[in-house]
């Protein structure tokens, strides 16, 4: 029911399909978030016209509202919120350590108080794969324990072998053929560690694998270095995932060495607040330098917002508190990145990924960035 396709590689970077239930993931590939199955400003209908083949929905936010068994009841995730391509479901795991208050950790699993009423939950690897069972998603995620950076190798040490465990834990409990479950590489930014729990999930085996744990305050450097140190250990046959990576920069250096699957909060919380990609940089839209500016958020791109709308319009909206102001900055910026994963994956088939690689971040730092928000959650 899964089958990874390697079709072509330019240097590290690849081009595949991923095969699913519901449609083809074609690779790379730029994987909006919706966190609490919806898609923040977006239709179902426009994410499609987009290019969207596969989007996020997170296991800790639905567990706790609506409930999986709502979910499972309306028919599974992809029927209650009206989306007919491929869904993954990440674990929770991030979630439960970085928004749960009271959270304590044990081998067993997290007991933790929830953000949204208070209320005590008791979160295990089981638990994790029973709630992405009954939501129904194309892939479901490990439950794993992610560390903040920097991180003590103690520390780190303690969480690879605790991800490990639940990793087998995961994988035993797991029994949804039309799902595929992924393994997630932690180890911070100790390159023994992360070669270990890479090798460690491979013997567990998986259909693809992730990489965690990144995106959290490190350097980019040290990002890229990470996956220089796990390009050659993760299977050439499967896909492989870099979890929470969202600035165009990071996922065309991700790409060319070896990543697969980026998504992140970004583009869509970046919107809302009026920060927008373009093919020379970041833009914040509601700077006075726009407000007679009438030529589109960037020449460049063929989206909707860019095909009939001028930055002193958009800027005017986000002043005037209107909500299409975050509809077209989010429409644009997911535009945005699914778009240039598509350019960079025609690259790699043609065989001139190198160039392209060189031409966008050239000109993606010629002029900087106005503005940058920090991802979250949500």
């Amino acid at each position: 029911m899964f089958e990874f396709n390697l079709l072509a590689e330019c240097g590290g970077a690849r081009a595949g399909e991923f095969v699913t239930p519901h449609g083809v993931i074609e690779t790379p590939v730029f994987m909006p978030v919706g966190t609490q199955a919806a898609v923040k400003a977006m239709s179902p209908d426009e994410l499609a016209e987009i290019g969207a083949h596969v989007i996020l929905g997170n296991t800790y936010h639905l567990y706790l509202r609506p409930g999986a068994g709502i979910v499972a009841e309306a028919g599974g995730l992809h029927k209650f919120m009206g989306w007919s391509k491929a869904i993954l479901t990440d674990s929770g795991g991030f979630q439960v350590f970085s928004l749960a208050a009271l959270r304590k950790v044990t081998d067993d699993g997290v007991e933790f108080r929830s953000h949204v009423d208070g209320s005590a939950h008791f979160m295990t690897p089981e638990l994790s794969i029973d709630v992405q069972e009954k939501l129904g998603s194309d892939i479901a995620m490990c439950f794993d324990e992610c560390v903040k950076l920097p991180a003590e190798e103690a520390a780190s040490r303690s969480a690879v072998e605790r991800t490990l465990k639940w990793a087998q834990r995961c994988r035993e409990r797991h029994s949804r053929a039309d799902q595929a479950l992924f393994g997630i590489a932690q180890g911070a930014l100790f390159d023994g560690q992360r070669v270990e729990c890479a090798r460690r999930l491979i013997e567990i085996g998986f259909e693809g694998y992730a990489i965690g744990g990144l995106s959290v305050g490190e350097s980019a450097d040290e990002m890229y270095h990470t996956l220089d140190i796990l390009e050659p250990e993760l299977p050439k046959g499967s896909p492989r995932y870099l979890m929470g990576v969202g600035m165009p920069d990071n996922i065309i250096e991700a790409v060319s060495r070896g990543v697969d699957m980026f998504d992140c909060v970004l583009p869509t919380r970046n919107g809302r607040n009026g920060t927008l990609f373009t093919s020379e940089g970041s833009v914040n839209i509601k700077n006075a330098a726009y407000e007679r500016d009438f030529s589109p958020i960037d020449a460049a791109c063929e989206c909707y917002a860019c095909r009939n709308f001028s930055r002193a319009y958009i800027r005017h909206l986000h002043k005037a508190g209107e909500i299409l102001a975050s509809r077209l900055c989010t429409w644009h910026n997911l535009h945005f990145l699914i778009n240039l994963t598509k350019r960079a994956r025609a690259a790699i088939i043609d065989g001139t990924f190198r160039d392209f690689r060189a031409r966008f971040l050239s000109s993606w730092h010629r002029n900087g960035a106005d503005d940058v928000y920090i991802p979250g959650d949500a």
